[in-house]
């Protein structure tokens, strides 16, 4: 299965965010979109990723104050992203071993999706679901 695949049954909705948004609106972005990362961009160009990981570490490296910042201050600004034309596995090996759960889809330049673990986990779920039942028909039909 392709990422394609993925954003087609998902769809390609990407929440984002300005890189002057205060870290506090951030958190209530988050919060309302019931997400654990939003893509940051700057004049459509993907500049950045901000996820939950991000604030708690800032938090504890510069205490509450960190609410006050801006989201250029703790985002990540070494974007991995994919192609709709990448596999699941591909991805799921990728995620793994650098530790992403998040990974923007990128055309071009332009943003058109986003990927979670868990949408590779579902994903992988309702492959080996297609897969058993195939071998459930084959044994009952013969």
């Amino acid at each position: 299965m392709r990422i394609a695949d993925v954003l087609r049954n998902k769809g390609p909705a990407v929440v984002t965010v300005d890189p002057d948004m205060p870290v506090s609106t951030l958190i209530g972005e988050l919060a309302r979109h019931n997400v654990g990362a939003l893509v940051v961009t700057e004049n459509d160009a993907v500049v950045g990723i901000v996820t939950e990981r991000d604030i708690v570490r800032r938090i504890h490296e510069r205490g509450p104050d960190i609410l006050n910042a801006r989201v250029v201050d703790i985002m990540t600004t070494s974007v991995f992203a994919c192609l709709p034309t990448d596999t699941v596995d591909s991805l799921a090996e990728t995620m793994t071993e650098r530790r992403i759960r998040h990974l923007p889809v990128i055309v071009d330049g332009q943003l058109v999706g986003i990927v979670s673990i868990g949408d590779v986990v579902k994903s992988r779920i309702g492959e080996l679901q297609t897969e058993r039942d195939q071998l459930e028909s084959y044994i009952d039909h013969g």
